[in-house]
C-alpha cells in the first residue's frame, strides 16, 4: 500500500470516529443528567480529529506556488 493510500484509510477511519462521537454527544447532551466533564472531554476529542483530519488532507493536496 502506498502513502497516499495509507493517509485516505487513516482520513476514512477518523471520520468514522468523528461520525460515532457526534452520535454519542448528541445522546448525552439529550439527557439532562449528563456528565458535563464527559461531553468536554468528548467534544475535544472530536475536535481533535477534526484537525488530524484537516492535516492529513493537506497531505493529499499538492502545493501550489503563490
Amino acid at each position: 500500500m502506498s502513502h497516499p493510500e495509507q493517509v485516505r484509510q487513516r482520513i476514512i477511519e477518523l471520520e468514522v470516529e468523528h461520525r460515532d462521537l457526534d452520535v454519542v454527544i448528541n445522546a448525552l447532551t439529550a439527557d439532562p443528567a449528563h456528565d458535563e466533564l464527559q461531553l468536554r472531554r468528548l467534544k475535544k476529542r472530536k475536535l481533535q480529529l477534526k484537525d488530524h483530519i484537516t492535516l492529513l488532507k493537506m497531505q493529499l493536496t499538492p502545493d501550489v506556488p503563490a
